[in-house]
């Protein structure tokens, strides 16, 4: 007997998927409550870990989590199913993500001209700043803790936009198509983040590798 094609399995898996997630759907817009616990329970992992390679941080990735579900549950009854639950749930998380970076970045302004004002004034003041943190010396780690924490650094490195398609598809393995809808853009342009941010990984990984 021939072997069906792993595109067929794929494609059939996937309808499989939807019809569940269309069946629970319906129960939650029925105010069925527990269905939407369902809904937590399949998709709270992949959720989470897509929102703390985006972020980096734990505390910060388990409080945007728990929002994109209560986004999720104030939103259901608006989700017209145009796509799939999973890209719809990947969405919110990605809206929040943005929030979130964008929050840092301003954070990191005012904190930055803090930090300035402080060192002048230690400096004029005759104080002796601290020595730099030497937790991070590759010394100190074992060569693939080391490599890992590099690969790492370099993704959270990575432009956002960059980052985004990056863990959707090499992480997550969400298809192009899909991730398009996620992220509300071209297929051509999912591509060409794709790319650059593979590009630009290889690059800081032969410089760290090679001494570059």
């Amino acid at each position: 007997m021939q072997a069906e094609p792993q595109g067929g399995l794929l494609l059939e898996r996937a309808m499989r998927l939807s019809d569940v997630d269309a069946a629970l759907v319906a129960r939650c817009k029925g105010n069925d409550l527990t269905a939407f616990d369902e809904i937590v329970e399949r998709y709270q992992h992949k959720i989470y870990g897509y929102v703390k390679r985006l972020v980096g941080n734990e505390t910060d990735a388990e409080d945007i989590t728990q929002e994109v579900f209560l986004k999720a549950l104030n939103s259901l009854h608006r989700f017209r199913e145009e796509s799939s639950l999973q890209t719809w749930l990947f969405r919110i998380a990605t809206n929040l993500c943005r929030d979130a970076h964008r929050r840092r970045q301003r954070e990191k302004g005012w904190l930055s001209l803090w930090r300035q004002a402080d060192e002048q004034n230690e400096t004029e003041e005759g104080g002796i700043v601290d020595p730099p943190d030497d937790r991070f010396n590759p010394e100190k780690l074992l060569l693939h803790e080391e490599l890992s924490a590099m690969l790492s650094q370099a993704i959270e490195q990575l432009p956002l936009a960059m980052r985004e398609v990056l863990i959707l598809h090499d992480v997550e393995q969400m298809p192009y198509e899909e991730i398009a809808q996620a992220l509300g853009v071209p297929l051509g342009t999912v591509k060409s983040r794709l790319f650059h941010a593979r590009a630009r990984l290889r690059e800081s990984l032969a410089n760290y590798v090679y001494g570059v």
